[in-house]
């Protein structure tokens, strides 16, 4: 078997979402590749080992990877391999919280991909930033960005990334309150991915779906959407996403008043997100964990829990997720104040606990 053989036979692995075959053959062929001092091939290698360990939620491994491949491509002044690792990095970073230094990486790729003419390579940086603003909590500059993304896509008839901008204005439009968007968005996406037999995006818009039927109270459908994505993302091994739709399936529960299988979705999410160390994830099961407390009559659990998602929204720079905490304290306070979604742009507003955050 080749070389060039075993790098192939790992791609078609990875696009079945076989991922830790996948790795086992591109660190195979990266080994033989660096023997025969072929760096054009140990590029090629170190930037699908990067996305790979990504889409399994290990950003640390990806990002070590995409780092060494700009330091190569660079080398090898090879800048649409230096632009799509730049990416690469962004993405693993922005999957773990750290969104300024990800909107910098986007913007250092963007201005390449600009300077080769690259029009999918603009689109995708603009995807990318759109998902960096979108968790700093800028929601009307997310819904801008993912907005040109779809339009240049469009224009370069490349249907994935359409619909992965769907996806984007689907998630984008449900935080900013604007739920029948959200789901005229992620239906649209669901319909394309189904057609491109595309299974992330096919879970994606399902979970997209699952979030705007719940928003929209309708916890039935909700569910069933949930459960689709949920099996989805457990067979392509993206515990990431899997992670989100727990919680997702949790928020449901307990706005159906089931707070003993909420509490249960809760504490095996916020595992996940601990093991992949994702910070939002962790304080949404925060505030999700906190509010069954509240409800068990558990007051002084209750408000820890808001109090920890607090202080670690605020370190972070999560604005939304600032707003869903100091919003539940205020209530818990006797006097409930959704002003600071009005300073974001936000239609949302809550009365009581529960809170139906999207």
């Amino acid at each position: 078997m080749t070389t060039d053989s075993i790098l192939y036979k790992a791609e078609q692995l990875r696009d079945k979402s076989k991922h830790s075959d996948a790795l086992n053959l591109f660190k195979r062929a990266m080994s033989a590749y660096k023997k025969n001092n072929d760096t054009e091939g140990v590029l090629h290698c170190l930037l699908s080992i990067g996305d790979t360990y990504r889409m399994v939620g290990d950003f640390k491994i990806a990002a070590k990877s995409y780092s060494e491949a700009i330091t190569l491509s660079k080398k090898m002044k090879d800048g649409l391999s230096t632009a799509d690792a730049t990416a690469g990095l962004g993405l693993s970073l922005r999957a773990s919280g750290m969104w300024k230094d990800a909107l910098k990486l986007f913007s250092d790729a963007k201005k390449i991909y600009k300077q080769k003419g690259d029009d999918k390579g603009i689109a995708f940086t603009l995807w990318a930033e759109a998902g960096a603003l979108r968790i700093k909590g800028d929601i009307i500059a997310a819904i801008k960005s993912f907005q040109k993304a779809r339009d240049i896509f469009r224009a370069a008839r490349y249907e994935h990334g359409i619909g992965y901008s769907l996806c984007g204005l689907g998630g984008a439009s449900r935080v900013a309150g604007s739920f029948r968007d959200s789901l005229k968005y992620y239906t649209a996406a669901n319909e394309l991915f189904s057609g491109l037999k595309d299974t992330f995006g096919i879970a994606y818009s399902h979970c997209g779906i699952g979030n705007a039927m719940r928003m929209m109270n309708d916890n039935a459908s909700a569910a069933a959407h949930f459960k689709k994505a949920a099996t989805l993302y457990r067979r392509i091994g993206d515990i990431v996403s899997y992670a989100y739709t727990l919680w997702s399936y949790g928020k449901t529960y307990m706005m159906l008043g089931k707070l003993g299988r909420a509490e249960a979705l809760f504490h095996k999410s916020s595992d996940l997100f601990k093991k992949t160390k994702d910070p939002r994830g962790i304080i949404y099961c925060k505030l999700g964990i906190g509010e069954i407390e509240f409800l068990k009559g558990n007051a002084a659990d209750a408000r820890k829990n808001f109090r920890s998602a607090l202080k670690d929204s605020v370190k972070n720079g999560f604005s939304v997720e600032r707003c869903h905490a100091s919003t539940i304290l205020s209530y818990m306070d006797g006097k409930i104040d959704n002003g600071c979604y009005n300073r974001l742009g936000l239609k949302l507003r809550f009365q009581s606990i529960p809170f139906n955050i999207p």
